[in-house]
Parts: structure tokens; sequence; C-alpha cells
């Protein structure tokens, strides 16, 4: 394989992204925050294989989401496709095991979606989606917890500047009956959707084109999607507009519901604020919808999103399963936070660096990785006997916050070097058996780096 004419190319295809240490890292850290607080509410983990039957996915997003699907016959001549989202394996997944899990079931999912879409900044055609959802009641609890999930979960993440929108598909169909296009609501719906994306005039024309909206009705639309004020001020402007319709009362008696419940949850009202221009696209949603916008960089969209939905399981079983949940969109998320300066350029998991420099020594050098190891500190040793500068130049590189130092003069006076990679700053600790002292001197060093002395 010397012949270059006979090398492959080494590629991604387009949509696709490889993830070095520095971008994994942080995505890894994202995951386990997600995890942390979907559990500390009760959720539970599963998964599902990355291929569905092609009769499980289709006809369940959207027109726009079955275009996207990676679909294919399999050695068996089975209609097979790729997952595009964690929410209808979840139906599935429910509607075949409702037995064995009981109601309500709580569950999170962390794994790879494809949609096969045109890319834009933090978006490809394989991206990590993290899902909370509660199947098996129509509770408003779960509307409201759903909220306060979102809210926590943002918080643990780092930010304190975000909005979650909120509206309720009940009130939005409530108002197409009104103006005669309750038969036309899905493809209403769907150009509300896009107003962030293609501004009025846009979506009023696919209104047009799709659902037939005379220029009234699509003006009566957009006036309604335009309400804007604090969460009291746009409830009374909608008040008499679903006045005497059972569908949009019923939605906006449950919305009232959803706020006044995440206040007392400890959600402040600047941070759920209801939007009636959030639709969502996807046709299965009933209820409650939510998407979630950085304050800081409102232009990416929405980075969390999800909402109510009671009839999706009903497509596989008799039994009555509704859910609510939401998905963080973790790669758009974690763009914004390279974008916001968030990230720290981080190529290793491991906070210290063992200096290796007497060869015939390596193992005092694993000795002391060791007992960091067991102090709950990560250590890596480097692997080969060469001059400071070059192992300290790779230590700047992958980012490690504390190094340890022991050359021929340290090792024979029983002593190491603690030396912050931050600062400079230097400590010389005597290396006791169990290397307490050294220990202790890289936790302080450690705390100086992050900030917490």
């Amino acid at each position: 394989m010397n012949d270059k004419s006979q090398r492959i190319e080494p590629r991604t295809l387009k949509g696709f992204r490889d993830y070095l240490p520095e971008t994994m890292i942080p995505r890894e850290r994202l995951m386990a925050t997600a995890r942390s607080v979907y559990r500390s509410y009760g959720f539970s983990p599963i998964d599902t294989p990355a291929l569905e039957y092609l009769e499980i996915l289709t006809g369940k997003g959207s027109a726009e989401t079955d275009k996207q699907l990676y679909k294919f016959e399999d050695h068996g001549g089975r209609a097979v496709a790729l997952r595009f989202d964690l929410t209808v394996p979840l139906a599935r997944f429910a509607a075949q095991h409702y037995n064995a899990l009981g109601t309500p079931f709580k569950r999170y999912h962390i794994a790879p979606v494809w949609r096969g879409e045109n890319t834009q900044a933090g978006r490809y055609r394989e991206f990590i989606q993290c899902d909370f959802d509660t199947i098996g009641t129509r509770s408003l609890a779960a509307d409201i917890e759903t909220a306060l999930v979102i809210h926590d979960l943002f918080l643990a993440l780092g930010f304190s500047e975000f909005s979650i929108r909120i509206n309720h598909r009940q009130i939005l169909n409530g108002l197409l009956e009104r103006l005669g296009l309750a038969q036309q609501a899905t493809h209403v719906l769907r150009a509300i959707d896009k107003l962030a994306k293609i501004g009025p005039a846009a979506v009023a024309a696919e209104m047009a084109e799709t659902a037939g909206a005379t220029a009234a009705q699509s003006a009566d639309v957009l006036r309604f999607a335009a309400l804007a004020g604090s969460n009291e001020e746009v409830l009374q402007q909608v008040r008499p507009l679903v006045a005497g319709n059972a569908t949009g009362e019923t939605g906006l008696a449950e919305l009232v519901r959803i706020l006044q419940g995440a206040a007392a949850g400890g959600v402040p009202p600047q941070r759920l604020c209801v939007d009636l221009s959030i639709a969502r696209g996807l046709d299965y949603y009933t209820g409650a919808i939510f998407e979630t916008f950085l304050t800081a960089l409102p232009t990416i969209g929405s980075v969390c999103s999800g909402g109510r939905y009671d009839n999706l399981a009903s497509l596989y079983t008799s039994q009555q399963l509704p859910g609510i949940g939401a998905s963080l969109g973790l790669d758009r998320l974690l763009a914004a936070m390279e974008t916001l300066g968030m990230l720290d350029k981080v190529a290793t998991p491991a906070p210290v660096f063992v200096a290796y420099f007497v060869e015939s020594r390596l193992d005092d050098y694993l000795k002391l990785a060791a007992h960091l190891r067991r102090a709950g500190i990560g250590a890596e040793v480097f692997p080969d006997a060469k001059r400071l500068g070059q192992q300290l130049k790779y230590a700047d590189r992958r980012g490690f916050r504390v190094a340890l130092i022991a050359g021929e003069d340290e090792l024979a006076a029983g002593q190491c070097q603690v030396k912050n990679l931050a600062s400079g700053e230097s400590e010389t600790i005597a290396l006791e058996a169990d290397a307490a002292s050294v220990v202790a001197a890289v936790k302080r060093q450690l705390a100086k780096t992050s900030g917490s002395e």
C-alpha cells in the first residue's frame, strides 16, 4: 500500500463531523450534567436501537422529517430507517413494554439521531439528543415538571440568562377553529414554526400556498403570533380571542396552571415566557410546547425543545399512553457555548501531568500517579523520558492544570515539585510513602486553577 494512487483519502461525509478531545470532553461533560439533572427528578435511563422498521418512523413527525430519513433495505429485505428523534422510538418502546414498565413511566435517553437536512451552525446530520419524558399521565403536574427540569438543567449547565418560551397547541387550534382553518391546522402550524427564520411575509405566503389561507386569515394568525408583553398581558389579550371556543379555553386554562406551578417550583417569570409564535413543527404535539433560547445568543435558535403528545403511542397500541417531555440539543448548545467563550481549551480529562525524567525510576512516577488517582484526581504519566521543556510543552498543549516534577536531584532528596501550570507557582513537597502531602498540595493548586480560592 505504498502506492499513493491506492490510498483512500481520509474525509468525513458532508453534514457529519469528527470530535477531537477538546470538543468531546465538554460534550461528555454536558451529557453528564443532563444525566444528573434528569436522575434528580426520578427519570430512569433506557436505550433503543438506532434502526427501526420504516413504518415505525414515517408519518410521525412531519412531511419534512419523512424526507430527511436515512432509509434503506437491510440484508433481509426489510424496509428500515435510522431514527430521526428519540420521541417516536419512545412511543414504540412504551407501547411494546408498558405491561412491564407500569405508568407513569419517566425515562431519559441520551443517544445519536440522524436527519438528512441542510447543515447550519451547530446542526449536523448526525447529532446527540438528550431527552427526558413522562409517559402514561395527562396530569399537568408532568407539564409543570417539564418546565422545572429545563430550568434546572440550564442552571446546572452554567447559564443564568435564558428564556423558556411556552405556548399551548390547543390555544393555537382554538384560534384556527375560529378562523375556519381547523382542517388546515397542520400546514398553518408548520408555517408559523418558521416565523423566526423566514419572517411574516414568507409565512403568509406559505399559509396561502399549503393551507389555502386568505390574506385576512393569514393576517389574523400573524397578529395573534405577534402578541407581546408580560405573561399576564399576553394572557389578557388571548382571553377574548378564544372566548367561547372550548378547545382554546381549555388550552388557556392549562397554560395558566403550568405557569402557576412553575412559579411555585422556583422558576422566575422572566425565565418562563408565554410566546404565541411558538408552534413546534412536528405533528404529534397536542398540548403545552416549549422552546429554550439563550439571551446572549438568540440567533442560534432553540437549544431545548419539547411538549405534550397525547396520541403518538395510539399508533402502536390501544392502550392510552399520553406523554410529555423535552430534548436538549447538545451540539447546537455546544456551538453556542463555544461562540460565547464558555468552553475551556482542554484536550485531556486528567488535570495532573506527571513528568518522566529518570528512565530507571519509572515505577516511582507510576506510584505517584496511582496515589493521586486513589485520591480521586486524574493523572497522566508521560510515556518517554524526555527533556522537561518538551514535556511541559506537551502538558500545556493538552491543557493540564498541575504538573508534578521530580528529576534526579528531587528523587535523591525525597522531594517533588508541584507546579501550577496556569500561574507558574511551584511548591516543593516531601515524598512520603503514601504521598499524602503531594496529594494535598495538588488539591490546593487545583482549587486555585478553578477559582475556588
